[in-house]
């Protein structure tokens, strides 16, 4: 087992993007390459940059991949604001996305502050 698969935090984020991948197969096809590309590309890159960070040497550049997947989780949750203005997201899945980013965003600063100490 790789150290990051043994994080809650990435098992989450994966879970996550699949849920992503879910609510955005029924956004339309003009929208492709638009905000399914962006919330799939962004929901993914979470778990991928906990994992890079977890193959470094130190705790410090582990902290520093851990804040780029913060990053990340933040651009999901604005480019799922803008699917839900755009009625491409019912409230619903808005409101699913929107609770589990909370959820992940605590696990992560919990993870960033462990790592900084």
């Amino acid at each position: 087992m790789f150290r990051f698969e043994k994080f809650d935090v990435w098992q989450k984020s994966i879970e996550f993007a699949d849920n992503i991948y879910a609510f955005t197969r029924s956004f339309p096809r003009e929208e492709q390459f638009g905000l399914t590309s962006q919330m799939r590309r962004a929901s993914v890159s979470i778990s991928s940059n906990i994992a890079e960070g977890g193959s470094r040497s130190s705790d410090k550049d582990f902290a520093r991949f851990v804040e780029i997947a913060y990053g990340s989780l933040m651009e999901v949750v604005s480019q799922a604001s803008v699917a839900k203005r755009q009625a491409l997201l019912a409230g619903p899945q808005f409101d699913a996305i929107y609770i589990e980013a909370e959820r992940i965003a605590r696990q992560l600063s919990g993870l960033r502050s462990t790592l900084n100490t």
